[in-house]
């Protein structure tokens, strides 16, 4: 892709997004589409192994609070989420510059698969059933949602601001999916072609 050179001569960084993508063997590439297909199968389930990486963000998510609890109540309550979405984002917009498929997939897969656990939490905002972690005090814990739709005048709209969200996050991780079977494809293609000389 070819980017305007008055963009790529104020933005120097951005001619690495002229590079081609690093090349994969089908047999790789066939290997993590079919982990992502697992990944997909249990997460619709509602069960397995895989769905257990959530587990990897509740730290980020509270570390979120902690860090923005600097800048107010507000940013306080949605620094969790901000967090959680932000370093799955920022280690996907890493391994674009650095022009991996892989680490870009996994990492924009990450970041949709996030949608899902979000729009749980979203949707209990009125019920409350869900257990909630604290770093801090466990006298002071807040519902993030409860709090965030009480402020924005969505409370009662909890579970439908959630279905959006959690429609958002499948429609995502199953682009990612479709990007990386289209990236096979063109790996198979390239290997078809005959060499020159």
């Amino acid at each position: 892709m070819k980017l305007p050179d008055a963009l790529t001569e104020r933005l120097p960084f951005l001619e690495a997004l002229e590079e081609p993508w690093e090349r994969n063997s089908v047999a790789g590439l066939g290997a993590w589409l079919a982990f992502y297909g697992l990944f997909i199968f249990q997460l619709a389930r509602g069960r397995g192994l895989l769905p257990m990486i959530d587990l990897v963000f509740v730290p980020i998510h509270e570390g979120g609070h902690l860090l923005f609890r600097w800048l107010g109540h507000t940013m306080m309550l949605l620094g969790g989420t901000f967090l959680q979405l932000f370093v799955p984002a920022a280690l996907a917009l890493y391994f674009v510059f650095r022009r991996q498929v892989l680490g870009t997939a996994f990492c924009l897969f990450c970041f949709f698969e996030q949608f899902l656990p979000i729009a749980t939490y979203m949707a209990d905002a009125r019920a409350q059933e869900l257990p909630l972690l604290t770093v801090v005090d466990p006298e002071f814990v807040e519902h993030d949602w409860f709090a965030i739709f009480n402020m924005t005048g969505l409370f009662e709209h909890d579970t439908q601001v959630a279905a959006v969200v959690r429609v958002c996050g499948w429609a995502g991780m199953l682009t990612v999916v479709g990007w990386l079977a289209w990236r096979v494809f063109q790996a198979a293609r390239m290997q078809e072609k005959p060499r020159v000389g």
